[in-house]
């Protein structure tokens, strides 16, 4: 049977007889309204899905009272099993490319992996439904640091230390330890929903990742952007490690001041300068002392030689320099270079000697002589107490301290001078800067636009080597008797470096390699091209899906993991490798505290996901605001687990108001059914007319926000449609339709509009919650495609303006009557008389959805009357005026018993009048008013001034209540 719109809705009684036998019997039109608990079991379903029923994957909402978040895996392996998650070219478009921000190979899922899951996902989703070949990349990042520490301390528990160990045993172990725990993380984000393609999987140590690592050092080295050089870094005494910035937390911390005399040389015992320093233990590597230029206390004494004290008569100059902040502390600032940053940085501009005097295990070297060994805080207490003994301890005294720990172990960070690998970075910075500066790059949201270009403007060298054993292995081989900071080999492989070392030294050569290993970070910097296939530039990914369109991650690692992608996409590949990059906030507790297991405020996504549902979970996580904090509260999971069984319920009544499948004769002309003209729109009623309206708009204002990543207004947009419109009104007016009306063409329409509406409220919400919503989707009949593979709704569909002003009107007459029943206390179930008042146009269309005006304001059907003019008993009504032009008189009687109501207000207007009276008398009262809390006058004002509101709102509801009696 062919079907081209509404109008053959209209016109197909016989069809629709067939949908529904016990609605549309003679039996059921006589039935002027449902019984209370409608049995739509009676219907006798013998279909509900082809996948369900052949699968067994999905379960219908006329099988379950709620969805089960038990049913998510079920339908996640089932995506996984069908190839669902690969880029397909069926329908051609540009590629969509996502590279996963790598976790930690030692992590464990927490609330800043749930968002950028939901993120990614939602994006990747809608562009696969739009017909773009999409794909996500996924992976896990070996994690240097992390994950030696893991495994040093899993050996520490078999009584085993790591230098115990070769080299080959130790990262033998470390494998082992990876192949067994390394996938926890990704089975946790498999359980969020994500639907990368893992037949893609990358891991930062795999062989084409690690061939890649050595190829960009290799290239940097060649053009003179690698070197070696000693520099201040951030060391980890425990881990025996250069660590990066980004792996050190600073916390405020209480500690102390210390104040130190320090002799001028050939001056009396008067002539010393007072210093105040956090960390006595370091003046053994003083190698100047410090004051502001401008400060006349200590100017006679620059030029001259102090004495540092416990060092038998160690001089070192006094000196001048406007870094030196006079308003701190003494004024005067020793110069320890070797041992703080500032210092560093200053005795680099003054050419002043760096001395270090820490090993690198923390304890003091040589250099501090007596306290050669002692640990750096041991060595604190004992040089304070030998001050004390020597007379140069002027006193201490509480200082809060920013202490710098590392973000893996805790321990406390040593600035220390030490010889690393380090890139240069300021011609790299440049062309990253001009990428953004030129809109090849697009950060989201534009503000963090600033941030980077202040980073990549001052940009710092970056030490790219770590002391461990756990990473890609630096690619230098050095020659043995050679000094190895002239005499190296950078090479691809150990074979091609012995070839170089053999081709300048000779046959009998002898080399061995770099111990250091790679900044994990350095390999991240690559992970966009590294996952496709470079070097290799034929490699067939690389071509299809090189340069990536969007990279998400949270905007912290903005410096230290974006802007380095950024910077090594333009130098290997010529391009940048991404066109956007949107950045999410951070996931924070209901008091916008961050989460931390200290505050014990941490939620575990995996717990919540039990508790609330993945959708739930992700659709909390996507109403933020891009780039802003997110503060998680139980109310707004709740909330939103709410929103998921509205859904489901929806789901149910949706599919109990459709024909059986079997009957293939019903299904037909649903199936064909299109909306997409304004002549079709126009012949259907009006709340059919309205709802599909009002959902082609939301379809385009839909389309347009997750063009441009706003995902939150895409979702409360979603959100407010279904909830509001679909919800609480259409299938509310549908139910006029099947169970009140007896037309069957009426019935037809609804089942037609229903049916094509919750399908598209589907599509919508499917990147936001896709397993609810792939589960409603296969529960429908007749659907050819799973809802993750399914077209997007077209867009650009037709509007009808004014039967959305039209529906309008009719919603503001149902408000008003619910707000006036809810004033006068009418019981729910009891139904009210009511006139409707308006012109002859309004009269018409508010006339035909007489059944609907009805069902929703609880009206009785048989006592609505349409009228251009008042009736008789408008003096004994309660007048409402709902919108220009429409009125409503609801009958006072219908709805209170006004004798009783006269009888109830009164006492409250006595009862309310003495209360009032009470607070005038209090504030009238000047020993209240002079020696009260401004606070507690202002709280009985307040209350003053509410109850004379009420008293005055009484009284008219009263003198309103007396006329209707009078006028009886």
């Amino acid at each position: 049977m062919a079907f081209a719109g509404p109008s053959s809705l209209l016109s197909s009684r016989s069809m629709c007889s067939r949908l529904n036998p016990l609605l549309f019997s003679p039996r059921a039109r006589r039935i002027r309204a449902p019984p209370p608990r409608w049995n739509h079991r009676r219907l006798h379903r013998n279909f509900f899905s082809v996948m369900a029923s052949e699968n067994e994957v999905f379960t219908s909402p006329e099988m379950a009272k709620s969805f089960d978040f038990g049913a998510e895996e079920r339908i996640y392996k089932w995506w996984e099993s069908q190839g669902f998650f690969k880029p397909s070219f069926d329908r051609g478009g540009d590629p969509f490319v996502i590279p996963m921000p790598p976790p930690n190979v030692t992590g464990s899922l927490h609330m800043g992996h749930a968002m950028f899951v939901t993120l990614e996902d939602i994006m990747v989703r809608y562009f696969r439904m739009k017909g773009r070949p999409a794909l996500w990349v996924p992976g896990t990042d070996h994690a240097g640091i992390a994950t030696q520490l893991v495994v040093e301390r899993m050996l520490a528990s078999e009584g085993i230390k790591r230098t115990e160990l070769s080299r080959e045993e130790f990262t033998k172990r470390v494998w082992e330890w990876k192949e067994k725990y390394g996938g926890t993380i990704t089975n946790q984000i498999r359980r969020l929903g994500a639907s990368c393609d893992w037949s893609r999987e990358h891991f930062t140590l795999d062989e084409q990742l690690s061939r890649a690592v050595v190829e960009a050092f290799v290239r940097l080295h060649e053009k003179g952007l690698i070197y070696q050089g000693s520099y201040m870094v951030n060391w980890s005494p425990s881990l025996q490690t250069a660590v990066s910035d980004l792996e050190v937390e600073y916390f405020e911390e209480p500690g102390t001041l210390y104040y130190i005399k320090y002799r001028v040389a050939g001056g009396s015992r008067n002539d010393f300068m007072t210093i105040a320093t956090t960390r006595p233990e370091t003046l053994f590597g003083d190698t100047a002392i410090a004051v502001n230029p401008e400060d006349e206390r200590y100017s006679k004494y620059v030029g001259r030689l102090a004495i540092v004290p416990l060092t038998f008569g160690r001089l070192v100059p006094i000196i001048s320099d406007r870094y030196v902040d006079k308003d701190f502390g003494t004024g005067v600032l020793k110069i320890s270079p070797g041992h703080d940053h500032n210092d560093y940085h200053i005795a680099r501009k003054l050419g002043l000697p760096i001395l270090n005097v820490m090993n690198k295990d923390g304890t003091l070297n040589e250099v501090a002589g007596l306290y050669s060994g002692l640990d750096r805080f041991e060595a604190r207490k004992k040089v304070w107490s030998d001050l004390l003994e020597t007379g140069l301890a002027v006193k201490e005294e509480p200082h809060t301290l920013r202490v710098p720990r590392s973000q893996r172990g805790g321990e406390v960070i040593e600035p220390l001078v030490s010889k690393q690998w380090f890139v240069t970075m300021e011609p790299l910075a440049e062309k990253a800067l001009h990428a953004v500066e030129q809109g090849h790059l697009t950060i989201l949201p534009d503000r963090f636009e600033k941030i980077y270009k202040h980073w990549l403007t001052n940009i710092k060298d970056w030490c790219i080597s770590r002391q461990l054993w756990w990473g890609h292995r630096i690619p230098v081989w050095y020659i043995v008797g050679k000094d190895c900071e002239e005499d190296y080999i950078v090479a691809r492989s150990p074979e091609e470096a012995l070839v170089k070392a053999q081709e300048k030294y000779g046959k009998s050569v002898e080399i061995y390699q770099d111990p250091d290993v790679l900044d994990t970070w350095f390999s991240s910097a690559l992970w966009p091209f590294s996952t496709l296939g470079w070097p290799d530039l034929s490699s067939e990914d690389f071509k299809k899906f090189y340069p990536a369109t969007i990279l998400e991650t949270g905007h912290d690692i903005l410096f230290f993991w974006v802007a380095r992608m950024v910077m090594m996409g333009i130098e290997f590949t010529g391009t940048v490798p991404f066109s956007y990059v949107y950045l999410h906030g951070l996931i924070r507790d209901s008091q916008g505290r961050k989460m931390s297991k200290t505050l014990g405020n941490v939620i575990d996504p995996l717990d919540t996901i039990k508790e609330y549902g993945t959708d739930a979970l992700r659709f909390t996580l996507s109403l933020g605001t891009a780039g802003q904090d997110l503060n998680l509260s139980m109310e707004r999971l709740t909330s939103n687990k709410a929103f998921t069984n509205k859904l489901w319920n929806a789901g149910k009544f949706v599919l109990q108001n459709l024909p059986d499948k079997s009957d293939a004769t019903a299904w037909e002309p649903l199936l064909a059914n299109k909306f997409d003209t304004e002549a079709l729109l126009a012949k259907l009623p009006l709340p059919e007319c309205w709802v599909v309206s009002e959902l082609h708009e939301l379809i385009d204002n839909v389309s347009t926000s997750y063009d441009k990543f706003f995902f939150g207004d895409a979702g409360r947009e979603i959100y407010d449609f279904f909830w509001g419109d679909f919800a609480d009104w259409y299938i509310e007016a549908s139910k006029t339709r099947f169970y009140h009306s007896g037309n069957q063409s009426l019935a037809c329409i609804a089942q037609g509009v229903l049916l094509y509406v919750f399908e598209n409220i589907l599509k919508l919400l499917h990147p936001f919650m896709p397993f609810v919503t792939e589960e409603l989707w296969q529960s429908l009949p007749y659907r050819k495609k799973a809802l993750i593979v399914s077209h997007w709704p077209e867009t650009s569909f037709p509007r009808d303006i004014k039967s959305i002003r039209r529906f309008q009107n009719l919603q503001s007459l149902v408000r008003a009557i619910r707000n006036a029943r809810a004033e006068y206390s009418v019981e729910p179930a009891k139904r009210i008389s009511a006139s409707i008042v308006a012109n002859a146009d309004v009269l018409d269309y508010i006339s035909n959805e007489k059944q609907v005006l009805a069902l929703l304001s609880r009206l009785d059907l048989q006592n609505v009357h349409f009228t251009e003019s008042p009736p008789d008993y408008a003096n004994q009504s309660v007048h409402l005026v709902a919108d220009e032009g429409l009125e409503a008189y609801l009958p006072l009687a219908d709805m209170v018993d006004v004798s009783a109501e006269l009888e109830r207000l009164s006492k409250r207007l006595s009862k309310m009048q003495t209360e009032y009276d009470t607070l005038v008398a209090r504030l009238k009262s000047p020993n209240f008013i002079e020696k009260a809390p401004k606070e507690v006058v202002r709280g009985v004002q307040e209350k003053a001034s509410e109850a004379e509101e009420k008293i005055s709102l009484t009284k008219n509801r009263l003198a309103f209540l007396q006329s209707t009696v009078s006028s009886s």
